[in-house]
């Protein structure tokens, strides 16, 4: 006898082995199962609501599936072998109840037992995002997430320009982009989206051509057009996250009133000179609602203590740091991962070279203002 065949005779003295419909009962009563077969395997089909973590990643990965050591699990492979040599992991990491399929994955569908195709990566994208499939945090599931994901950034300039990027980037699968103007030279300086042989050219085209160079896989769309009490929530319509990068109170304001009515994250930024600030107004977040725009500002300042980066300048480059921020928080919101800033606003100085968290609560005035707030 060889080896590894009298390695899973005794794997098999010791781990309890269950037939697929026992272990779709199990299941069904709060088990976890696992199928620990390759991509190119799983892709062929799996069995319905299975944890999909290759055996050679089962280790690293499992706390993040099943983070309660003593929750029955049912590891399945192809027809069962795999599964036992993951299961003797699985107790040696301090799993309490793990049993086996017996027969895996081929007896399971061949009894016809609830089956599915994932949805799967293609080989181009496993390329393109291998660094997020290599995170737990975003792994496939992240990583189609994001495919199917929509986000509208409100502005093309300073903000949206390295937020756009980086989103397209990430693979967020649609970007609408909101902008009237058109690219000047003097945007340049900061609005990394645009070239100069771009000049004169629409910026929501601009965007276009930059997004699907970098990433031809990315929905760009354009919405070259003054946002208004009139088109809002046709633009708004369908978005998943919000990545305002305004530079008037007035659309900041409209922005607002239009994503709380919609119940859609707000992922807003500004700038003046060195400084800049970033948050996250989500009064509908569940289970803990944040504050809104009209919370922690109710009236627009005078126009002298709010001049526009034209008027009172601002260094290129703190547009980016703050743009980039807005996207960090854009993407952990689309993935439900991590700790989003609701409620916290993050002011930077550039020339301190600091970061500064400000608190901020919901104002219970503000529904005089703001209805669904």
């Amino acid at each position: 006898m060889k080896a590894s065949d009298r390695r899973l005779a005794e794997l098999r003295s010791t781990i309890p082995e269950v037939a697929p419909k026992e272990a779709l009962a199990l299941q069904r009563s709060g088990a976890a199962l696992l199928d620990v077969r390759d991509a190119g395997e799983i892709a062929q089909g799996s069995p319905e609501g299975a944890h999909r973590i290759d055996r050679g990643f089962l280790e690293f990965r499992i706390e993040e599936a099943v983070p309660d050591p003593d929750r029955t699990v049912l590891v399945a492979c192809a027809s069962g072998g795999r599964s036992l040599f993951a299961a003797d992991a699985l107790r040696r990491m301090g799993y309490s109840d793990v049993r086996s399929v017996a027969g895996g994955c081929n007896r399971w569908k061949d009894e016809g037992l609830p089956f599915e195709r994932p949805k799967a990566l293609d080989a181009g994208a496993r390329e393109r995002y291998a660094r997020h499939l290599a995170m737990p945090e975003v792994g496939e599931a992240g990583q189609l997430k994001l495919l199917k994901s929509k986000a509208l950034l409100i502005g093309a300039g300073g903000l949206g320009s390295p937020a756009a990027l980086y989103l397209a980037a990430a693979g967020v699968g649609t970007l609408g982009i909101v902008d009237h103007d058109m690219v000047e030279r003097s945007n340049l300086q900061r609005q990394i989206l645009h070239t100069d042989d771009r000049v004169g050219v629409p910026k929501v085209a601009s965007a276009r051509a930059a997004l699907n160079a970098l990433n031809p896989a990315v929905a760009v769309i354009e919405h070259a057009l003054r946002l208004d009490s009139g088109n809002v929530d046709e633009v708004l319509a369908g978005c998943d996250v919000v990545v305002d990068g305004s530079d008037n109170f007035a659309t900041r304001y409209l922005v607002n009133d239009a994503c709380v009515r919609h119940g859609i994250p707000n992922v807003h930024g500004s700038v003046f000179r060195f400084e800049g600030q970033v948050t996250v107004f989500w009064p509908s977040r569940h289970p803990d609602p944040g504050p809104c725009y009209r919370c922690l500002y109710p009236e627009p300042p005078p126009p002298e203590l709010a001049p526009s980066c034209a008027e009172a300048g601002v260094l290129g480059i703190v547009p980016g740091v703050v743009g980039l921020l807005q996207a960090v928080e854009a993407i952990k919101i689309l993935l439900g991962a991590g700790d989003p800033l609701v409620g916290r606003l993050l002011h930077y100085d550039a020339l301190a070279a600091r970061f500064t968290e400000l608190k901020h609560r919901r104002n219970p005035g503000c529904r005089r203002r703001c209805r669904h707030c």
